[in-house]
């Protein structure tokens, strides 16, 4: 007894006592926290700390509050934004025809480009006081996931300028003069801008870029002024054979000290008219059979003056943070929006032909190999619409959140992938051969696009979003590292020493906290809804505390090594992304107001993230070096081990059949989707078959029953069908009037495009 009282004592004073605890604990863990700290460039620090947190700092936390983050309203369109949602919008719809702009024109019609510029399409991020819509980030996403459920190529046009690029640089860090020159020539179309960032030998590694301006004296408008000389060779840049105004990322050098002490500057960014002496232009690449202006630009010896660069002088050097905030926002909306359209196209028409097409007397979609694909296309689709509205939730709050938008892009442009997989196999022929009524194709070719630019999807996974996540996100790893770099040793030793004490409890409190959840399967854990979904809140938090224990763990065991390890952190970086997207399922569906109609879909999303979760434990623990820290760490978190499944195949069968009935459901999961009242039109003619079916469904299971019985022969279709049902007395005349035109629909639903000899040798290629 003696003994336990002296060791409570000890433990007391050596926590307790300042000096004590310094000189013991505080003192050594700070320099192995200086040996161990992951070693990072100037842009890698950046990019860390570019952007803000948001509900995936709570996440991390190991501790979210539900209840706060369901208070957080989902934005509303302004009246304005509503008007031109359902005016302007609706309008540029009915003038795309993207088999003629793909296939054909290699290029969007030259009305499709004035009215674009006219209707100030460019210029929905430009504030209104510079001739700009000001729109939202939610509006902003709308209208490019709409126009791209019916052309890739006229959403990826509208989409840049109101992404990364000139006019989202000028707007947060243009001198006055910049934004007053330039913001209202692009916000009425005068200029159409494009961003030149990506080199031959530099995408992912912005410290690689070769492009280079020399701060120099030469001549502009006749004087001679200190200026820089630029040499670049880009690629890839959206938009470059049409801009008038170029914005160029390189590396700004001062050999001379001409405008500072510093030689090396650093990324800077600058403003270019496109006709100016030495700037090329003009050649285009072919992205994957898609039609949006996409090229290459390149200059020798430009010189331009300094006040060129975007912010003025004071910018000269701050280029990559600014790329960096201003991507965090724009990846968020860009590319998800291409995503989410693919998800709406995909449900909404799969699920329309698989009723429509029928073998063995029976719609394709009641087999069960076709309803296991079909259940995957939904509830995927049910999780890429949640994750779109939470992220822009976010950014509408005024937050611009890099980590979470890197979730977002690598997520939603893989979720949609697997969707445009699923799609065409069950479409097989009507998804492959192109035409005006093939609306896969396309998407099918550009989906590849999503995943390899803004970030390449396994730059996205292995590097960025736990690389940025563990320090960003978690409450004390980036005050430590600032601490552990301040030159003030006794200083940094000082405010070290107070951020270990409270993360020290934090790591208790998680590794108590997650054998406790553990141990009760999460039963007595807090939950702010009751009914079916109160229990995945439950299991959220728990795993939300498991990631917090485990990178914790993980940081402090590999250290530097943790960043070299890829496969490792990109599962930690996977927990965290199914939580956040389970996450947004769970509050669209309170948000919606508990539809019982999306009850499947949200119980499939909500599953399938647990189970991904669980796999991403599960792959970390086996992987992980030290064997005795994976032990323990997996015996703290599942005691009774790992045992979320995967969603049952009753799940994928509800949700299949749920896709084939018209209604309120359908149109709430599928609302991005255009489509005309027309029987020639890309998407209305399959829209319009399914729905005449549904319509005649209890006529066409009279003719099923027959055609058993024997009365009628059997794999008849359109007239024939008709003639033997009306020889048979099975259809009234009125009845086999009506037969007669749904057949017609079908008939022509199920077809795919076919062209006379020399059509399409004939075909325009590329300009």
């Amino acid at each position: 007894m003696e003994i336990l009282i002296l060791l409570i004592v000890a433990v007391v004073l050596l926590f307790a006592v300042k000096e004590i605890r310094r000189s013991l604990i505080s003192r050594p863990m700070f320099k192995f926290f200086k040996r161990v700290l992951p070693p990072l460039s100037q842009t890698e620090r950046e990019a860390m700390t570019a952007g803000d947190v948001w509900w995936d700092a709570e996440l991390f936390s190991g501790r979210p509050d539900w209840q706060r983050f369901h208070s957080h309203k989902p934005p509303q369109f302004t009246e304005e934004e509503q008007a031109f949602i359902d005016n302007q919008l609706e309008t540029l719809m009915a003038m795309l025809d993207d088999f003629k702009i793909v296939q054909q024109d290699r290029d969007l019609p030259k009305k499709v480009w004035d009215y674009i510029r006219k209707e100030k399409f460019f210029a929905m991020i430009i504030g209104k006081e510079f001739g700009g819509l000001d729109f939202s980030p939610a509006a902003n996403s709308y209208i490019v996931s709409r126009i791209a459920t019916r052309s890739i190529s006229a959403a990826v046009t509208v989409m840049v300028p109101n992404s990364l690029g000139p006019g989202e640089l000028l707007t947060h860090y243009g001198t006055d003069e910049q934004k007053n020159y330039w913001l209202p020539r692009l916000a009425d179309g005068t200029d159409i801008p494009c961003f030149a960032l990506t080199a031959p030998e530099a995408g992912s590694d912005a410290g690689a870029i070769p492009d280079t301006g020399i701060v120099c004296k030469g001549e502009h408008d006749g004087k001679e002024v200190v200026g820089i000389r630029l040499n670049w060779d880009k690629r890839y840049i959206t938009l470059a054979p049409v801009a008038t105004v170029l914005g160029l990322a390189f590396k700004l050098y001062d050999p001379e000290g001409l405008i500072g002490e510093k030689e090396d500057i650093g990324i800077t960014c600058a403003l270019i008219p496109t006709n100016h002496p030495g700037v090329e232009t003009g050649e285009r690449h072919l992205p994957l059979n898609q039609a949006f202006m996409n090229g290459t630009t390149y200059g020798k010896d430009v010189f331009i003056p300094l006040d060129w660069i975007i912010g003025g002088q004071d910018y000269a050097g701050k280029g990559w943070r600014m790329l960096m905030e201003c991507l965090s926002a724009g990846r968020g909306i860009s590319l998800p929006a291409l995503a989410t359209a693919t998800g709406h196209v995909a449900q909404r028409m799969t699920g329309a032909y698989a009723y429509v097409r029928q073998q063995f007397g029976l719609p394709i979609g009641k087999f069960e190999g076709v309803q296991e694909a079909m259940g995957r296309i939904g509830g995927l689709n049910y999780s890429v619409e949640s994750m779109r509205r939470l992220t822009v939730e976010s950014l509408c709050a005024g937050k611009s959140p890099s980590v979470i938008t890197a979730m977002t892009k690598y997520h939603m442009t893989e979720m949609g992938r697997q969707i445009m997989e699923d799609a065409m196999d069950i479409h097989a022929g009507k998804g492959i051969q192109l035409g005006p009524k093939n609306y896969l194709g396309h998407g099918y070719m550009a989906t590849p696009i999503s995943i390899t630019v803004e970030g390449a999807n396994i730059l996205t996974r292995n590097l960025m979003i736990f690389g940025q996540g563990a320090t960003r996100c978690h409450p004390y790893v980036l005050k430590e590292m600032d601490a552990a770099a301040n030159p003030d040793e006794e200083q940094g030793l000082k405010d070290f020493d107070g951020l270990l004490m409270k993360h020290l409890a934090f790591g208790s409190s998680n590794f108590f906290g997650c054998l406790a959840m553990g141990l009760t399967g999460s039963r007595f854990v807090g939950s702010p809804v009751s009914g079916p979904t109160s229990k995945y809140y439950q299991h959220l938090t728990r795993l939300s505390r498991a990631l917090a224990l485990t990178a914790d763990v993980a940081m402090l065991t590999l250290g530097g090594d943790l960043k070299r390890k890829e496969m490792l952190s990109a599962r930690l970086g996977d927990v965290l992304s199914h939580l956040y997207m389970a996450s947004a399922v769970l509050k669209r569906y309170e948000d919606d107001g508990r539809q019982h109609g999306d009850l499947a879909y949200v119980e499939y999303a909500v599953q399938r993230h647990l189970h991904l979760i669980a796999e991403a434990f599960r792959g970390f623990f086996n992987n992980f070096p030290n064997r005795f820290v994976a032990w323990t760490l997996r015996l703290a978190v599942f005691p009774f081990g790992i045992h979320f499944a995967a969603p049952q195949d009753a799940q994928l069968q509800a949700i299949a059949d749920d896709m084939m009935v018209p209604g309120a459901t359908r149109d709430r999961h599928t609302f991005l989707c255009y489509w005309k009242d027309d029987a020639k039109d890309m998407t209305g003619h399959m829209e319009l078959a399914f729905l005449a079916m549904k319509e005649n469904e209890a006529v066409y299971k009279r003719l099923q029953k027959a055609e058993k019985r024997g009365e009628i022969p059997p794999d008849l279709a359109g007239d024939e069908l008709v003639k033997a049902a009306r020889k048979a007395e099975l259809l009234s005349a009125d009845e086999a009037k009506v037969i007669k035109k749904v057949e017609q629909l079908r008939l022509t639903a199920i077809a795919v495009d076919q062209f006379a000899p020399g059509t399409l040798e004939k075909k325009a290629f590329a300009k």
